[in-house]
């Protein structure tokens, strides 16, 4: 099995929506892929999961069960053992990569899903589904 990592600031709504629409992908594409997911900044939000996470996977019919019980905070070994990491918005993502994990910078992929102070939901999770759909699109044919 590999590993893919998805990385937001509190790990409450844009990671943990990534990581249940991943493996609800894999699983349909039967991929030896795993998505978890982490944040840079957990201590900045309260709850476990975002309303608005919790509603767009309802409507999707994804189980809730696709993503972590609660927010956890990215360590070190989260980074290793991960295959592919992704950033959901490098404009948020890459200082603090720098200043947490400075080797780790330059060895992931930034994306640019704004986070509700700039786009709403109704906004942002579609095209981060969409650019979730598309990478396991193209890990299925790498493992063509």
């Amino acid at each position: 099995m590999k590993y893919l990592l998805f990385l937001c600031s509190g790990n409450y709504y844009r990671s943990r929506f990534a990581e249940a629409v991943f493996n609800q992908a894999a699983i349909q594409r039967d991929l030896p892929w795993r998505a978890f997911s982490r944040g840079l900044a957990t201590w900045m939000v309260a709850g476990d999961l975002s309303p608005f996470t919790e509603d767009a996977l309802q409507q999707r019919g994804i189980d809730r069960a696709l993503t972590g019980p609660t927010r956890v905070a990215l360590t070190e070994p989260d980074l290793q053992r991960a295959h592919r990491v992704v950033a959901v918005k490098e404009a948020e993502h890459r200082p603090m990569m720098r200043d947490q994990f400075p080797d780790w910078e330059h060895r992931i992929d930034y994306w640019t899903i704004d986070d509700l102070d700039c786009a709403t939901s109704e906004e942002a999770l579609p095209l981060l589904e969409a650019r979730v759909h598309a990478l396991a699109a193209a890990l299925a044919a790498e493992q063509a």
